[in-house]
């Protein structure tokens, strides 16, 4: 697992984000640019299926709660800036 910022680590504990989710969101999340500096990881359906069958389906529906979950990592250094829940489609257009 990469390194997390002290402010990850703050909204880790405030969001009820477990240390397993980002570990599966580093693994097996898609990857899109923020065009800020950043790469986010989120589960789309092809990731979930990827969880899916590595964690089994019994963990799996238990953590359903968790697969609106994102990270935002550093693109230099790799390290985990902050995590969240998505409320709305992330914004990954570059807009200036």
């Amino acid at each position: 697992m990469n390194y997390l910022t002290h402010h990850a680590e703050k909204r880790t504990q405030q969001r009820g984000i477990p240390k397993l989710v980002i570990e599966l969101l580093q693994r097996f999340g898609k990857r899109t640019y923020d065009h800020h500096g950043g790469v986010i990881r989120y589960l789309d359906k092809a990731a979930r299926r990827a969880v899916e069958k590595y964690i089994g389906t019994h963990a799996f529906r238990r953590m359903h709660e968790y697969f609106d979950a994102y990270l935002v990592e550093a693109t230099d250094s790799g390290a985990i800036i902050t995590c969240g829940h998505r409320y709305a489609d992330l914004n990954t257009h570059y807009k200036p």
